[in-house]
This record gives C-alpha cells, sequence and structure tokens, in this order.
C-alpha cells in the first residue's frame, strides 16, 4: 500500500494494487463481522444460543449495545446497514483492479466520504458504548478494527492523488498522514481501548 498510485489522465485515478486489496479484504472481513453481529442481535431477541457467543464478562458482552436504541439507530439493528455498506469498499477495490484507466475523481470523492462517514458513525457508537452503555459489545469492536485503517488510509490517499484539489499542499499533507497512516490506525485503537480500560476496567472485568 506504499506505491503511489497511477494517473492514468488528468481526469482518472487509480489506486495501488496493494490498497485495492485492502479495501477488499477489510470490506469482505466487515460483511462477515457485522453479519455475525446480526446473528447475534437475532438471538438476543429470541433466546437462541449464537454460533458464537460474545459475552466474556459483564462489561464484554454484545447485549446491552445490541438492544439499545443507539444500537437500533434507523429502527433496525445497525449490523444490517455494516452488511450493505461494507460491499462499498469490495466494490471500489475490485473496481480500481478491473479499470486499467482508474476511476474518476468524483467516483473518489464519494467514496471518501462514504468511509468517513462510517469512520465517524463507529467513534459515535464507540463513545456511547464506553461512556453510556458501559459495556463493549466484541462484534461491534471488530466493525471498528475495520474501519478504522480503512478511513486513515483511503482519505490520505484521495488528498495525496490530488482528488480533493491538486495544490502541493494538500497533496504533501496527504503523503504525510498516508506514510502515517498505520501509526494513526494503532493510536486510534489505543485512545478507545484507554478510555475503555479507565472508565469500565475492561481488563479487570475478565478475570
Amino acid at each position: 500500500m506504499t506505491s503511489a498510485a497511477a494517473v492514468a489522465s488528468p481526469a482518472t485515478v487509480r489506486p495501488s494494487r496493494g490498497l485495492a486489496v485492502f479495501w477488499i479484504v477489510a470490506g469482505l472481513f466487515g460483511v462477515a463481522t457485522s453479519f455475525l453481529l446480526y446473528l447475534e442481535y437475532v438471538g438476543q431477541l429470541t433466546g437462541a444460543d449464537p454460533i458464537v457467543s460474545c459475552s466474556f464478562s459483564p462489561i464484554v458482552t454484545c447485549g446491552p449495545n445490541l438492544l439499545s436504541p443507539g444500537g437500533n439507530l434507523l429502527g433496525f439493528s445497525n449490523s444490517i446497514i455494516g452488511v450493505v455498506l461494507f460491499w462499498g469498499p469490495v466494490y471500489a477495490g475490485v473496481s480500481s483492479l478491473a479499470a486499467p484507466g482508474g476511476m474518476r475523481r468524483w467516483y473518489w470523492r464519494v467514496y471518501s466520504l462514504f468511509i468517513a462517514g462510517a469512520f465517524l458513525f463507529v467513534h459515535f457508537l464507540a463513545y456511547r458504548s464506553v461512556f453510556e452503555y458501559g459495556s463493549l459489545c466484541p462484534w461491534c469492536m471488530t466493525v471498528w478494527l475495520a474501519t478504522i485503517p480503512l478511513f486513515w488510509f483511503t482519505v490520505s490517499w484521495t488528498l495525496r492523488e490530488g482528488v480533493w484539489g491538486t495544490g502541493a499542499g494538500t497533496r504533501r499533507v496527504g503523503a504525510a498522514v498516508y506514510s502515517w497512516a498505520l501509526l494513526l490506525t494503532v493510536l486510534d485503537y489505543a485512545v478507545i481501548a484507554i478510555a475503555a480500560q479507565l472508565r469500565l476496567d475492561v481488563i479487570g472485568s475478565l478475570f
């Protein structure tokens, strides 16, 4: 994911093969995890045993989050949103690999806004999980695990490649953020983990 994207023409941009494959893998991971989360949600409603339990302690458990208003923001489980929308990165990755000439800039703008929206959404859910519901949903956290690096790598890539403007300053910022995207992802995870530990004593609840 470190090689520069090929610009086929002033109007089109193509990501590196590594970045495109990363989108596909992260998207499929998100779809699978969201589906497991949906099965857990159904199990919570019906009392059926889940395929893989996500209850490890009174704090590390799915139930409070899945059945909360925040877990059903549109009147149905947020997991359904994940099952549907995580196909977006898969489509972006496949279309990148299938279109040697690249895709138009408006396409990447829409895609990066889509990813940015998902990034804000999972942080909103993480905040409510830690500070309002007092519990951590393991399957929810694996969705966060996929979404956070998607944001840092994708949005910085669009800035670096001039998707939002060809100014040298914008490209430099994008290149700098892209080069540190993995570290920023780890720091993002760490902020959530530290907040959860300080607020809920997650480690203590497991023993």
